[in-house]
């Protein structure tokens, strides 16, 4: 069993990674890839207590990344209109230099949008303070399960799911019009490949537009957005996925074959308390390890 997309505390996840990679163990689960948001301290950790239950850790990373509309489908795309998607990169060099520097921005500029989110929510009579979204000792990262986190621990919501509502709490227009400036996607990919990694565009099904949409189904503008990821150095698509439903991973499963893109498996697991529908290592579709395996050789 595998699982390649998972989250330490060191990013927005609620388990360090000694206690994940033992989780992965008791789910009799083989290879595992630490991918925190933005962020780089977890895998080292990992990879000792990945040593110690024998469970082997694959180095990652998770980027926010956005690409202009109209540099995909060949249309006049107005300013503003963009695709947002999630980039996993795996096996690079942790050390790379370039890759930390890019690192260190994004942080900068997560914490910028975690003050406005944080006067936004005050504003809206949510008391907060950054002590509420602590999870360990001298944490730096902050992210939207964080705040959902908090919200919980104040008692202004019942459940983490409750925190993202509709027109509520992070879900309130208010909230959810403060914007994180993220990565071009194109800068994200030469980055993990530049690094000696292995780019994979992360759970497509979420790809999101901001600004008016092009007319076609979400898959006749997946293979196009693929073909330019490609351009760029993509190699790989996470078609296994926690909440993908099956006719969404079999047509996944054909696009990826279709373009010769490496096939990947992950829950996007960030701890029972976040998401408790989730558990490492379990898929809606079971995952084909000849499949993976083209993916596997890399490392």
């Amino acid at each position: 069993m595998v699982d390649f997309h998972l989250h330490t505390y060191y990013s927005d996840g609620s388990m360090s990674p000694r206690d994940l990679v033992y989780r992965a163990k008791k789910q009799n689960t083989d290879i595992i890839a630490i991918t925190d948001h933005d962020g780089l301290k977890g895998i080292n950790e990992a990879i000792e207590a990945g040593k110690e239950f024998g469970v082997k850790v694959i180095p990652g990373i998770e980027f926010s990344a956005a690409l202009e509309e109209g540099n995909i489908f060949n249309r006049n795309a107005q300013q503003g209109q963009e695709i947002y998607m999630h980039l996993l990169g795996y096996g690079f060099d942790t050390n790379n230099k370039e890759i930390n520097y890019a690192v260190e921005e994004i942080q900068k500029k997560r914490k910028e949008r975690n003050q406005k989110m944080l006067k936004a929510l005050r504003d809206l009579g949510y008391d907060l303070n950054r002590e509420d979204f602590q999870v360990y000792p001298m944490q730096e990262y902050v992210g939207k399960p964080n705040f959902a986190r908090g919200l919980l621990k104040k008692g202004y919501v019942t459940s983490i799911k409750e925190a993202f509502k509709k027109d509520k709490f992070l879900g309130h227009p208010k909230v959810k019009s403060i914007y994180r400036a993220k990565i071009d996607a194109k800068k994200a990919i030469e980055l993990i490949c530049q690094a000696g990694g292995v780019p994979v565009l992360a759970h497509p099904m979420k790809i999101s537009y901001k600004g008016k949409n092009e007319e076609g189904s979400f898959f006749d503008k997946l293979e196009p957005l693929l073909l330019k990821l490609k351009e760029f150095g993509l190699m790989g698509m996470e078609c296994y996925y926690s909440s993908h439903l099956v006719y969404e991973t079999e047509r996944l499963l054909e696009i990826a074959d279709k373009l010769d893109l490496l096939v990947t498996a992950g829950t996007d697991f960030h701890g029972k308390e976040v998401k408790e529908d989730i558990e490492i290592g379990e898929f809606p579709v079971l995952p084909d390890m000849k499949v993976l395996s083209k993916f596997l050789n890399h490392f």
